[in-house]
């Protein structure tokens, strides 16, 4: 039997930490661990400075889905991602047989994460997680259990603690699953025994295509398309939550950007204009919201969606993005919706939250004003609603 020696080494940059590190092992012993595993992980240890700098990071800064989309669907992102459907081409035949995944969204959401292998995170995974279940303000339990987590896949040996590579929060490897999303989803491509998504490109690509899978993916479908929207739309249409087929959105004159039919218009879609209607539109599908399940953020799963589209022969969006309706951030959304308020326009309180209140307010002052009612804040209506016209 080994005993519990953690730190005897302390690590003397915060003693705070060797007290949090000694009072946890109780608990990661009732879960399963070792003390020879506990011993040899945190022996040592030190708080990871970058993961307690980012934690505090409060950043005002909203990216616009055009730059990002810019930066994550780039010709040499695409470039690549042909040229790792080349390489790994019998891998993700096997992979798509077998999870009923297409090969094209696997290889994207690869991209999107970390650039193909490029770059997994620079932090040990164990050491990330025990800074945040020590140092931060929320969550606790929630980073204590990843801890937990990830200390019985090193024990299991799926992967060496010194290659446990991920970022600052704790996602892993080259397809940045948490340690609670490995256990479920990570799987052994290859059959030797470990699901090892840091060392193993197939074993990387199946575990994403398994999460897809169990998360309702459908086979051959695509995650959406880009439409034109008619003249005299109406706008409450595209809140979001409106699901029509495809079939009935083409009676609202909804037609496809490059003019081919709907190749299924039975499929169900849900229109989404991400920058209103100084944007593209997009209908949406089921495998849009199972990507959403990945990252929910509507740029990234349209950046996935797109950036699949590319690898496999696809062209540019066709819709041109109007780069000057940036959007708000949140002291700017609290801004626009005390102006709301204040021109007879009833948002409810200013929180800098954009919710159905708050589109309904938009609404109604873009049509109180000749403008397209689409609800979209941004900071050309911010600055209209500032002058009082």
């Amino acid at each position: 039997m080994v005993a519990l020696i953690v730190l005897t080494v302390p690590s003397q940059a915060d003693p705070g930490f060797d007290k949090f590190v000694r009072g946890f092992w109780p608990k990661a012993q009732a879960a399963g661990i070792s003390a020879q595993t506990y011993n040899a992980v945190f022996t040592g240890m030190k708080p990871d400075d970058d993961t307690i700098r980012l934690m505090n990071k409060q950043s005002e800064f909203v990216k616009p889905i055009w730059e990002y989309l810019d930066s994550a669907v780039s010709d040499t992102r695409v470039e690549k991602g042909r040229e790792m459907l080349r390489e790994y081409g019998p891998v993700l035949k096997q992979i798509e047989a077998r999870y009923g995944v297409d090969r094209e969204a696997v290889l994207a959401i690869w991209g999107m994460e970390t650039n193909y292998g490029g770059f997994m995170g620079r932090h040990n995974v164990i050491q990330a997680l025990a800074t945040l279940a020590y140092a931060a303000p929320r969550r606790k339990s929630f980073w204590q259990k990843e801890l937990i987590t990830a200390l019985a896949i090193v024990q299991a040996g799926h992967v060496r603690f010194n290659d446990m590579e991920g970022s600052w929060a704790g996602a892993m490897g080259h397809t940045q699953f948490m340690p609670s999303s490995w256990k479920a989803y990570a799987a052994d491509y290859n059959g030797d025994g470990r699901r090892d998504i840091w060392t193993s490109i197939p074993d990387a690509l199946a575990s994403t295509a398994n999460y897809l899978k169990k998360h309702g993916w459908q086979t051959g479908k695509t995650w959406g398309y880009e439409v034109k929207l008619p003249a005299g739309f109406d706008y409450h249409l595209a809140d979001g939550d409106k699901t029509l087929t495809l079939g009935e959105w083409s009676r609202y004159g909804v037609r496809r950007s490059n003019g081919r039919d709907f190749p299924r218009p039975s499929d169900k879609g849900i229109l989404v204009l991400p920058a209103g209607a100084s944007g593209p539109a997009f209908l949406m599908l089921r495998n849009f919201y199972v990507i959403k399940r990945y990252n929910n953020a509507t740029a990234y799963a349209l950046a996935v969606g797109h950036l699949a589209d590319r690898i496999i022969g696809g062209g540019p969006l066709a819709g041109d993005w109007s780069r000057e309706h940036l959007p708000l951030t949140r002291s700017e959304t609290a801004e626009l919706q005390s102006l709301l308020n204040r021109h007879g326009f009833s948002v409810g309180a200013a929180d800098g939250k954009i919710g159905p209140a708050t589109r309904r307010g938009i609404r109604a002052y873009q049509k109180s004003r000749g403008m397209i009612p689409d609800g979209y804040a941004s900071v050309v209506l911010l600055a209209r609603l500032k002058l009082g016209s």
